[in-house]
């Protein structure tokens, strides 16, 4: 069965791993070993996101991920202890990759990066793969609810030095919340993939990052409470 999975960053991952975008009808010959560590991971977590594109999260079977990933479900099992486990972890890798936490020396230009980073992953097979899996398939798998929840929390998490160094060059209050922070940028991105599917470009990536800017400077965002400024 053919899979219709064509985002060119995720096929280029999965040809680079040797895993396989197109499953084959035949019987399943024996895994090949593909080694250990990073490189089983990397694999793995590849295969992943080609059956979240194929057949969506309902059908992802570890037994599927290792077949096109050429390794034992054993080995998958070391490393992850169901499904919901992995997939948090394939998604969050792909967002990590493709998101990256910039660091211009400016809190605006370092925003701007972020939305645009994000707008650029949204929109590709892969981010609309990931929507679908978190978004759309939450409504009848429970589960999904946890994914979706540890997802954002990664990113949020991730973010963090971007704004705390901004904190520190004395370019946002003190006690600027990232979280909250964050969440006030990338809510007119996906207020408008989700909700009135208007286009997204740079001109949004600016606009989402000249909101969330001025909000934290204005003093118009939840601010950070002891705890968090403890933790």
């Amino acid at each position: 069965m053919e899979l219709r999975y064509s985002d060119r960053a995720t096929s280029h991952v999965a040809e680079q791993q040797g895993v396989a975008l197109i499953r084959e009808s035949a019987p399943a010959a024996k895994p090949r070993p593909v080694g250990r560590g990073q490189k089983v991971r990397n694999v793995v977590l590849a295969a992943t996101l080609v059956e979240l594109g194929g057949d969506g999260y309902a059908a992802l079977s570890i037994d599927n991920v290792a077949q096109r990933a050429g390794v034992n479900k054993t080995t998958i099992y070391r490393r992850w202890r169901d499904r919901e486990t992995l997939v948090v972890d394939a998604i969050t890798d792909r967002i990590a990759t493709d998101v990256p936490i910039p660091d211009t020396g400016s809190i605006d230009g370092d925003l701007r990066e972020l939305a645009q980073s994000l707008i650029s992953t949204l929109t590709s097979t892969t981010g609309q793969t990931i929507i679908s899996t978190m978004l759309v398939g939450a409504a009848h798998i429970p589960e999904i609810v946890e994914v979706k929840r540890r997802f954002f929390a990664d990113r949020i998490r991730r973010a963090e030095p971007v704004i705390m160094r901004a904190v520190q060059r004395g370019d946002l209050p003190e006690d600027t919340d990232p979280a909250e922070l964050v969440k006030a940028l990338i809510a007119p991105i996906y207020l408008r993939l989700l909700v009135t599917s208007e286009p997204l470009d740079q001109a949004i990536a600016d606009q989402a990052a000249k909101i969330a800017l001025g909000a934290a400077r204005a003093g118009a965002l939840p601010p950070r409470t002891p705890l968090r400024q403890r933790d």
